[in-house]
């Protein structure tokens, strides 16, 4: 199969979309991305990208096709540039690099935002190949509940494009159960919607992991271990408010790994709520690493702010963590928190109640050994049987093999011509 991947992210940036190519590659299919310039979380061009820019040209045997575009850099302004500069730029110049080139299928993958799905319609329309559309992230409701658009209008014209990109794909791939209505709602009866949901980017065996040096060791720890983006979804001004009310708790530790827009504003909470005893921030680490960080970890968290449209997510972390074999502390609504609770996989409680969240880590802090080993148990039986790495992709590849370009779209280019 020659499959075509359109991304605004891709490696060398951390996302599951790099563990798909490389897998399609290793199954003997010919895979080619076209993406952007390397930028995320920071908002900064790569400085080995931008060195040496050859050295991304090929990724575990894929081809990787460049587009320029700008820089997320910082603020809301910047961000929206960056997403429609990616759009425009693959649209056109994408295009054009991908001249004479013909593929059996296109996959856009869409943890956000909605504009990549743009080129991606244009060159499903230009290839007469058909279009596989993976929704990890539902606009315009999210941009509402993070308070980045609120104005109505704005948010009507973005639900007028995703339902111009939804009915004009012929599979999209939904990442939890809760998004198939409200995909409906914008692609009404025009595509086949699939439950597809996201899986641990690699195995995380933290049994036999050497444990991360740069965690210092304490002994009698209790260690609470975010791992992931730090983002204005994530609600971490709960996640410290937790925190304080558990600083007197000297053995609870609260292990923070990774970046994101909000990574500053974390820093300076904790030096302000003076929690820089049972706080720590051990910055981003490759996706290779994440075993040896969570070989210290008691507890993994996961959390999303109390919004309807976070309540229909789970979080692509969650699997990660079940995967891990180490309990989950849930601070979320809805879907997500099942998955949690209905494995006894951990401990949930509801977004945005640190109260609650405070209280579940005590209580999972107080449990034997034992207790929190048949919960990590539980989490390791649950992704082996509901996220298992193989059985999806062996799903999706199916799906992508079984597509076929609609008749009517063929003959309308035809006429075109």
């Amino acid at each position: 199969m020659r499959l075509l991947v359109v991304s605004q992210y891709f490696w060398p940036e951390n996302f599951r979309i790099n563990d798909l190519v490389a897998e399609f590659v290793r199954r003997g299919h010919q895979v080619t991305v076209l993406t952007g310039v390397p930028n995320y979380p920071d908002g900064k061009v790569f400085p080995a990208y931008r060195d040496d820019p050859e050295k991304f040209a090929r990724y575990e045997g894929a081809e990787v096709v460049r587009v320029p575009m700008s820089a997320r850099g910082k603020g809301g302004i910047r961000l929206m540039l960056n997403f429609a500069t990616f759009a425009i730029s693959a649209s056109v110049l994408g295009m054009w690099k991908l001249r004479g080139r013909d593929f059996d299928a296109v996959l856009a993958y869409e943890p956000s935002p909605i504009t990549v799905g743009v080129p991606a319609v244009a060159l499903r329309a230009v290839k007469r190949a058909p279009l596989a559309f993976w929704v990890l992230d539902l606009w315009p409701e999210t941009l509402e509940a993070i308070g980045v658009v609120r104005s109505p209008f704005i948010l009507r014209s973005v639900g007028r494009l995703v339902s111009f990109i939804y009915k004009r794909c012929d599979l999209i791939l939904a990442q939890s159960k809760s998004f198939v209505p409200q995909i409906k709602k914008y692609a009404g009866n025009s595509g086949r919607i699939e439950y597809f949901p996201s899986w641990a980017e690699m195995l995380f065996d933290v049994e036999q992991a050497v444990a991360a040096p740069e965690v210092q060791v304490q002994p009698e720890s209790f260690n609470v271990m975010f791992a992931g983006n730090i983002g204005d979804a994530q609600d971490f001004p709960a996640i410290l408010a937790a925190a304080e009310m558990l600083k007197e708790h000297r053995n609870i530790r609260w292990l923070i790994v990774g970046d994101g827009r909000m990574a500053q504003w974390v820093a300076d909470e904790i030096q302000r709520r003076g929690l820089q005893e049972c706080v720590h921030m051990l910055g981003r680490h490759p996706v290779e690493r994440m075993s040896s960080f969570f070989k210290h970890a008691d507890a993994l968290l996961v959390s999303l702010k109390n919004e309807p449209i976070f309540s229909m997510t789970i979080p692509g972390k969650l699997q990660s963590y079940l995967a891990a074999g180490v309990p989950v502390l849930a601070m979320l609504n809805g879907e997500g928190a099942d998955v949690v609770k209905n494995a006894v996989a951990g401990l949930t409680c509801n977004a945005g109640d640190h109260k609650e969240l405070a209280k579940a880590v005590l209580d999972l802090s107080k449990k034997s050994a034992e207790e929190r080993e048949a919960m990590g148990a539980n989490g390791l039986a649950l992704s082996a049987s509901e996220f298992e790495r193989g059985s999806l992709i062996n799903r999706l590849e199916g799906w992508l093999q079984s597509l076929s370009f609609p008749a009517s779209a063929t003959k309308k280019q035809s006429e075109a011509r």
